[in-house]
């Protein structure tokens, strides 16, 4: 039984939250929580919140269905980062001038799943 958990809105571009996305994708989530609590990227902090809350979903899900839960078994079948909107906002320059700055958005989803046997 798959859980799915996302951050919509995160502050943050998604150049760069998918470089840490890429680092989990298809690892275990026990190798995925390691990965993101040492990894160096402001984003990984987020994304660990984001693989701890997918994990508990799958608890809920098969305590709801009555299923037997083994947290070990769970693997990152999915992760992928999606472009939110983009702020627009604007830093006054020399003579007069405006220069426009994006703030830009992502939407990441991170899908855990039982490994097949």
């Amino acid at each position: 039984m798959e859980a799915k958990a996302q951050v919509r809105y995160l502050r943050m571009s998604p150049m760069k939250a998918r470089r840490v996305v890429d680092l989990i994708r298809g690892k275990s989530t026990a190798e995925a929580l390691d990965t993101l609590r040492f990894a160096p990227q402001a984003a990984s902090e987020p994304v660990l919140k984001l693989v701890e809350s997918a994990i508990a979903n799958a608890r809920v899900k098969a305590d709801q269905a009555g299923e037997r839960f083994d947290e070990r078994e769970l693997v990152v079948s999915a992760a992928f980062v999606d472009e939110g909107p983009t702020m627009k906002r604007f830093q006054p320059r020399a003579q007069g001038r405006a220069f426009q700055i994006k703030k830009r958005t992502s939407h990441v989803t991170v899908v855990v799943a039982p490994v097949n046997k």
